[in-house]
């Protein structure tokens, strides 16, 4: 199969959904069928083999610039090539991404828009950048945030769109309110132009068929999968101090700082108990002051010398850092669709705690290598990793379970085909997945994974 997916680079951050994208595209080409992965914005980055194409469409810089300026909206495609090349983007990436809510917004809404909008010409740059693409059998988009790609790519190759919904609720969520609701309100006047949607949770289905009127037979579930390299079993007997690990981005609403109220919960608990507190992922300078506060709830309890944080970190490092813990947690506040870092703990063996609330309770029930506890409660939060420190063997128990039921739900290659039946099921109806299930027994969508 010819497959011509977009992925949306994130200013130079290591990003779950770019490690998603990357890590599909990687096994679709191992097994032959040709992949054109192709950034948007920035340059993707990824900790495994990056396959993604060394051309970047809308570029961040002149997607600012014409958002900006008229000027800029009819400015030489000379000048354009130059502000879309990948050394001069990463060369900003980052300084450039500005955080005003209006221009975050305005820019917002103009994608929507497509090619009724100020970036008209990015999407005519589109429609020439196809023009020397060979036909492909299938295109996916990223999320829905860029729904307005699909008309004109249906247009130009007159093959069926997918768009994956992986999570952007978060970022609509965080418009204010007189740019969020125009936001949607774009999202679903477009969404009977693409073929179908793709979701990485059953939850994230269900959620985002409400969130954005989506009929729920037109979302598929193609759950999360990780490439199994480089994961030891976990060891049977563990010595040392107890580790705590937090391994995500470093921002509120993955709930750092709610993990660090557990821990001193926990210490009180456990008394004068060897225990650590691990945590890594990338840190924003936006986010900088709430490390400070993770800090100073750490010092103010007495336990500066027991947290350390370790950065952002490479494949090798994120493989000896999960290695190091005997419990993960990542205690978001909000209804996490995905859940990737559980997947890469419990890969290694690491048992996780997590709040009963998004896709953590499919993951961890289809697993069994973890509890559930209640939302935003760092009382239950500490109760839970307590009783992992006190029962080590317990601790064991639900890392081999996770070990294990990582591998039996949540590989690259089980992804992989199942994505795979969902194209087939459009590129060729009425016959039957190559990789799973049959897709004329019901109509698309319907299915529970």
């Amino acid at each position: 199969m010819r497959i011509l997916s977009v992925t949306a680079g994130a200013a130079g951050m290591y990003c779950g959904s770019c490690f998603r994208d990357n890590a599909l595209a990687r096994e679709l080409m191992a097994q032959r069928h040709a992949v054109t992965l192709v950034p948007v914005y920035t340059p993707t980055r990824t900790d495994e083999a990056n396959v993604s194409h060394d051309q970047v469409l809308f570029g961040g810089i002149n997607v600012y610039l014409q958002q900006h300026s008229w000027l800029f909206r009819r400015a030489p495609r000379f000048l354009d090539r130059l502000l879309d090349s990948p050394r001069v983007i990463n060369a900003f990436a980052g300084r450039a991404v500005s955080t005003d809510a209006r221009l975050l917004g305005e820019l917002t809404l103009s994608m929507l828009r497509g090619e009724d909008g100020f970036l008209r010409k990015e999407f005519d740059k589109l429609v020439d950048w196809t023009r020397d693409q060979p036909p492909p059998d299938v295109i996916n988009l990223p999320n829905s945030l860029l729904i307005a790609m699909g008309r004109p790519l249906k247009r130009a190759f007159k093959r069926p769109v997918f768009v994956t919904l992986q999570g952007e609720e978060l970022f609509l969520d965080g418009l204010t309110p007189e740019y969020r609701g125009r936001a949607i309100d774009l999202i679903k006047a477009q969404v009977a132009d693409v073929d179908g949607f793709i979701a990485v949770s059953d939850f994230c289905a269900e959620f985002m068929s409400r969130y954005l009127g989506i009929p729920r037979q037109r979302i598929d579930v193609v759950p999360l999968g990780i490439d199994m390299s480089g994961y030891e079993p976990p060891a049977t007997v563990r010595r040392g101090p107890f580790r705590v690990g937090y391994f995500a981005r470093v921002a509120p609403e993955k709930g750092l700082l709610q993990l660090a109220q557990a821990y001193v919960r926990m210490r009180q608990r456990i008394g004068n108990g060897d225990v650590r507190f691990e945590a890594a992922g990338y840190l924003g300078a936006a986010h900088v002051s709430y490390l400070d506060q993770v800090r100073r709830v750490m010092a103010d309890a007495g336990l500066s010398d027991e947290f350390h944080y370790a950065g952002e970190l490479d494949r090798a490092g994120k493989l000896a850092f999960l290695r190091s813990l005997d419990v993960l947690s990542v205690p978001a506040t909000y209804d996490e669709p995905k859940g990737m870092f559980l997947l890469e703990a419990m890969a290694g063996g690491v048992p996780v705690v997590q709040p009963r609330r998004g896709a953590f309770i499919e993951v961890v029930e289809k697993t069994g290598g973890g509890l559930l506890v209640k939302p935003d409660d760092p009382d239950a939060l500490a109760e839970a990793l307590a009783m992992l420190w006190a029962d080590r063997g317990m601790a064991v128990r639900l890392g081999q379970q996770a070990f294990a039921g990582v591998r039996a739900h949540y590989t690259i290659q089980q992804s992989a085909a199942r994505l795979l039946d969902v194209y087939q099921a459009v590129v060729e109806p009425g016959t039957a997945g190559r990789h799973g299930e049959m897709h004329t027994q019901r109509p698309r969508g319907t299915e529970k994974t």
